[in-house]
């Protein structure tokens, strides 16, 4: 019986998102201080003021769902909790794993901030504006998504992004190869082939750019072995060694987020509780879809912080 700490992806933010972890917890408030520190910029007022559209954008977006799990971690942590004790894995989904890197202690918060701005920024500028595409594809396993991909790229990039189980997929890469791969998709009998709004094609070929980046930035930040095993993205499986972490960290970039079998691995590997550390529940929804035997439970608000401090004791 045991229990993984995961961290949500984009897509998981809205404004006001940790406002009331700052104010319920002086702990939390002082994590909103130490990602604007690191920035130079008062990304907590972005957060909580917005506007949306500024908030969603990538540069801002990933540093901020960290500092929404990073303050839920505290407020845990200033109350007795120690995730070594606890929890047995951790895992966060694509920007989600520094999250997660950054609960276990491998990176601080302020270096978990800057490389996820690094990171948003260069996954940005990595495909001029309207040149890639993503999609989600529900309804069509793997092999017949993956054929999909091969035939539409024809010497372009179309490539599995997001494993995300319960027969969700999502597609990355150039326009025109991912909306070919979308029809095709519909005519083998996809449920759904949905054209995603994204302002670039993450988790394809189209990163690389991005990918030495991230390579670059990794290299230039103290890196501590985690506190627990972080169950990567790239891999699906436990890893613990600081440099094998960072080189998937930039795998990672270019490849695919394997979530389903994150989830299978858990449920293989004696995992019964999941519990969802920061902004929204998207994660829980996942994992239910994927394993009903593992249980779920978010800890993204005051009282969902005092719920896990009670389960948890």
């Amino acid at each position: 019986m045991a229990i993984a700490f995961t961290f949500p992806g984009q897509g998981s933010q809205a404004v006001g998102m940790g406002k009331d972890l700052a104010d319920a917890f002086p702990e939390a408030r002082a994590v909103f201080a130490e990602v604007d520190d690191a920035l130079g910029e008062k990304l907590s007022q972005l957060m909580w003021d917005g506007p949306e559209e500024t908030l969603t954008l990538t540069a801002n977006a990933q540093p901020a769902l960290m500092a929404v799990s990073m303050a839920a971690m505290r407020a845990l942590e200033a109350r007795g909790f120690v995730l070594q004790d606890k929890v047995a894995y951790v895992a966060g989904h694509s920007l989600g794993e520094y999250s997660a890197l950054a609960a276990a202690g491998m990176f601080s918060i302020g270096d978990a901030a800057r490389l996820l701005r690094i990171r948003g920024n260069a996954m940005q500028a990595a495909v001029p504006a309207g040149e890639g595409a993503m999609a989600a594809i529900i309804g069509l396993d793997e092999a017949e998504v993956e054929a999909a991909c091969a035939d539409a790229a024809a010497g372009s990039v179309c490539q599995i992004a997001n494993d995300n189980g319960g027969g969700q997929l999502v597609i990355s890469g150039a326009k025109p190869a991912v909306e070919h791969a979308a029809r095709l998709c519909t005519e083998k009998g996809a449920k759904r082939a949905l054209m995603l709004t994204v302002s670039a094609p993450f988790h394809s070929q189209m990163m690389a750019p991005a990918a030495e980046t991230m390579r670059e930035a990794l290299a230039g930040v103290q890196k501590n072995r985690p506190a627990v095993p972080v169950v990567a993205n790239f891999v699906a499986q436990p890893l613990s060694d600081p440099d094998e972490i960072a080189a998937r960290l930039v795998d990672q970039v270019t490849g695919r987020v394997r979530w389903r079998e994150t989830v299978e691995w858990f449920g293989a590997n004696g995992v019964t509780s999941l519990y969802e550390v920061g902004a929204g529940k998207v994660l829980s929804g996942l994992a239910r879809r994927i394993n009903r035997d593992i249980s779920t439970a978010a800890v993204g608000t005051p009282a969902e912080v005092e719920a896990a401090l009670a389960a948890l004791s």
